[in-house]
């Protein structure tokens, strides 16, 4: 039994991790679900076997979490993708393991905590980058729970995890090693748990009765799901009949009133378009027409456009080289502003989807772009020069933060951009890629950890589903089901104020960072002491 107890741990650390994820009805579990890792740190000392063993729970996490990344046209990335984000997922718990040994269980556990917070920032931030497991996102389908992340963002939950998960397991291993009455018990240990878990579900409740919702007059938003199959859509004789589709929808509950009509991404020009010809292109001058009968209603949709560059020097290096040799450009996924005037606005899509849009650190090995998956349309990678950085709404002064696909996953750069002054939150996606799966539930769940992290309306326009619209405080409203096309309207209230994390930004994982530098130069010099101990000794 002691040879198969590792294993044992492994699987049941895995079970616990994939049942309480979203969109599972067991996120309660995620507070004891890192305790067999834990355990396994006290029961396997060779560092080898405790990778091992580590690393068949996390896979094992990510496979039966995540399993729909792989459900494209070339399955093996999906098991790829699994691989790569177990190794580095294993990091912070190979080094926690280390400090544990070197520097004790108490300053083991402090060690996780900030190994694990710096990992979870790295991993937003480098281009490998798949936050999609980031411990605080497992309470997106309970709001009500974390409504105190308008102060910590998604970083906060990470903590409450770790905590919460550490003093339990040491609540477990006190009462096995001094066992004692249990109102004892209960009296001078079992407390601590219960408030750490307490303490944060009071809070946020405290701050949803104190909410007050965004003053101002409300705006009428009217956002298109097409229901196009995202593997058909970018056939060059369909192109015509999709628009044809989004004018009719868009037309069945857009009115006078009508501020904003929302497409999903790539709606428009799926091969791509010149920008400097935007306002020029046959496709715009349907939708001017269309958008002359409501003046008050503006546009914003996804779209891929081109950029040419025609000096050779302001090109970047990525760019793609055109037929002949005499041109240099770069293809976008964008979001365009239209209304009835000439200018059109252009946002250029910031966080890629690594393997899809993004081969990772290509421009040092250029030949990795030829691994770039076929998703339909543009390959090869997408640009990252930037557009503008909101869609600003000229006769109304309202600045959307159009965030496309993959970008709504990032707490810190959208609260950078609501800085900066955006007024609404747009999700423009087509999440039908991975078919019915937990991919796009997942996705639409997350939106809410957006508004409640920055306390703004966020309106989103999936292809196939789910299109919905986010309050303030992260509640679901009118959210359509997959694969059926759909029209919602709705009212939003544009707001200006700043959450105290919009303002200051992600000071647990920056704090975390500083930390995980102390504790390795801390744990480095006891090292190199303890040598010199030694030689001093013989």
């Amino acid at each position: 039994m002691n040879r198969w107890l590792p294993i044992l741990i492994s699987l049941a650390g895995a079970l616990l991790l994939w049942a309480s994820w979203p969109t599972a009805p067991f996120t309660f579990l995620i507070f004891i679900a890192f305790i067999p890792l834990l355990r396994l740190a006290d029961v396997v000392q060779h560092r080898a076997k405790f990778f091992g063993c580590i690393f068949l729970t996390l896979f094992l996490w990510n496979l039966a979490t995540t399993w729909w990344v792989g459900n494209t046209t070339v399955p093996a990335s999906g098991i790829a993708a699994n691989l790569i984000n177990t190794l580095v997922m294993s990091v912070p718990l190979l080094g926690y393991h280390r400090s544990r040994q070197r520097l004790g269980r108490t300053a083991g556990y402090f060690a996780l905590i900030v190994y694990w917070l710096t990992f979870e920032y790295i991993h937003l931030n480098w281009e490998f980058s798949w936050p999609w497991l980031s411990l605080g996102n497992v309470f997106a389908m309970h709001p009500s729970w974390i409504q105190w992340y308008e102060f910590t963002g998604v970083s906060g939950g990470t903590l409450w995890v770790l905590l919460t998960n550490i003093v339990i397991y040491e609540t477990w291993r006190q009462r096995r090693k001094y066992p004692v009455e249990i109102s004892t018990f209960l009296w001078k240990t079992a407390w601590k748990p219960v408030a750490l878990i307490a303490i944060p579900l009071l809070l946020s409740s405290l701050i949803q009765y104190n909410f007050k919702a965004p003053s101002g007059p409300a705006i009428k938003v009217v956002i298109v799901q097409p229901n196009i199959d995202p593997y058909d859509k970018f056939a060059d004789e369909n192109e015509s009949a999709q628009l044809e589709k989004m004018l009719r929808l868009s037309a069945e509950k857009t009115d006078s009133t009508t501020t904003y009509i929302i497409w999903p991404e790539t709606a428009l020009f799926t091969h791509g378009v010149w920008e400097h010809k935007l306002a020029y292109e046959p496709t715009t001058d349907k939708i001017r027409a269309f958008l002359r009968k409501y003046p008050q209603a503006t546009l914003i949709s996804g779209a891929t456009t081109l950029k040419r560059y025609d000096a050779v020097d302001e090109a970047p290096k990525m760019s793609r080289m055109a037929e002949g040799g005499n041109l240099r450009y770069d293809a976008f996924n964008a979001a365009i502003q239209l209304d009835t005037s000439m200018v059109v606005q252009v946002y250029h899509k910031a966080k890629l989807v690594p393997g899809v849009e993004l081969i990772p650190y290509a421009r040092y090995l250029s030949f990795m772009e030829k691994l770039a998956l076929n998703m339909g349309g543009i390959t090869g990678g997408y640009g990252l020069t930037p557009g503008v950085a909101l869609l600003e709404e000229v006769r109304t002064h309202i600045k959307v933060l159009p965030t496309i696909c993959y970008e709504s996953v990032y707490g810190e750069y959208v609260a950078e951009h609501v800085r900066s002054g955006a007024n609404l939150l747009f999700i423009l996606t087509n999440d039908g890629w991975w078919g019915d799966t937990e991919g796009h539930r997942q996705h639409a769940q997350y939106a809410r950890l957006r508004a409640i992290e920055t306390r703004r309306w966020v309106a989103r326009s999936a292809n196939t589903g789910i299109s919905c619209v986010v309050d303030p405080m992260g509640k679901l409203q009118q959210p359509t089901p997959y694969w059926e096309e759909g029209v919602i309207a709705a009212a939003v209230t544009p707001d200006d104020t700043f959450t105290f994390y919009v303002r200051f930004g992600d000071l647990i994982s920056k704090a975390a960072i500083a930390f995980c530098v102390i504790v390795i130069l801390y744990s480095y010099y006891l090292k190199f002491t303890k040598k010199i101990r030694d030689t001093n000794a013989d």
